[in-house]
């Protein structure tokens, strides 16, 4: 099934979030876990069948990739249909793609090596942390960015330290664009603000789009339409639409 505006994967159905966690059957796997999300028909995914297979193409794309700039690293793998809309396959996508950008910038890293330690690392963050734990999963992605290409570990100084600094430093970002979530606007912020970071900090300079321009709106039901700093041209949804929906600010 394709994107689908950040349904459900077996039957396109709207998500439903509880504010506790349930124990549910993964519609895929069989397996059983807890989760915070299904659809109104009782389908949940969990998030290793949800990422499984866009995990494999963030760390293929990212590997043969000879940009400078994340974001567009970002957007072109964005376009596989399988990184969804919304899900956890993002918390690898923003630090693959930082690394990737970061190595053919003049960062001296094993590019293949960091990419498996960034999927290892991100796959293990899970979906929906950005509403349950307050802390979205781009910007503790951009926070593994500083942390392997630094080799920091929690013994570490001064790379503990940028490590920690990088990820507050997205966070506030997205924040401060306020809800609900938007997996590709978090994305976008989290990689600008860590090629505005590592320049300044780790003396790599990376390159940015003069302007990022989203072009997911219309697969994202809650889109924040004109409020949201990436929202452009091509991606117009009716304001009526937001108004229904409860989102039109």
């Amino acid at each position: 099934m394709g994107r689908n505006e950040g349904a459900c994967l077996i039957c396109g159905e709207a998500l439903e979030y509880f504010r506790e966690a349930q124990e549910m059957e993964c519609s895929i796997c069989h397996k059983k876990y807890t989760g915070y999300a299904s659809c109104r028909h009782g389908h949940y995914v969990c998030d290793r069948c949800h990422e499984e297979k866009g995990l494999g193409a963030i760390v293929e794309q990212c590997g043969k990739s000879t940009l400078k700039n994340p974001v567009s690293i970002i957007q072109a793998v964005m376009e596989n249909p399988y990184i969804y809309m919304h899900g956890p396959e993002h918390h690898v996508l923003v630090g693959a793609a930082l690394l990737t950008a970061y190595r053919n910038s003049g960062g001296q890293i094993n590019l293949d090596a960091a990419l498996r330690e960034m999927e290892s690392r991100g796959s293990g963050y899970p979906g929906g942390a950005c509403g349950l734990w307050g802390c979205c999963g781009a910007a503790a992605s951009a926070g593994m960015f500083v942390s392997i290409v630094t080799e920091a570990t929690p013994l570490s100084s001064k790379p503990w330290a940028l490590s920690n600094q990088m990820t507050a430093r997205a966070l506030d970002a997205i924040a401060g664009l306020g809800g609900p979530r938007c997996c590709k606007r978090n994305s976008f912020t989290a990689a600008k603000e860590a090629v505005l970071f590592t320049r300044k900090n780790l003396g790599i300079a990376m390159e940015l789009p003069e302007k990022i321009q989203c072009g997911f709106s219309n697969e994202n039901r809650q889109c924040l339409g004109k409020n949201c700093p990436y929202y452009g041209p091509g991606t117009d949804r009716r304001e009526t639409d937001l108004k229904q929906a409860g989102f039109a600010r």
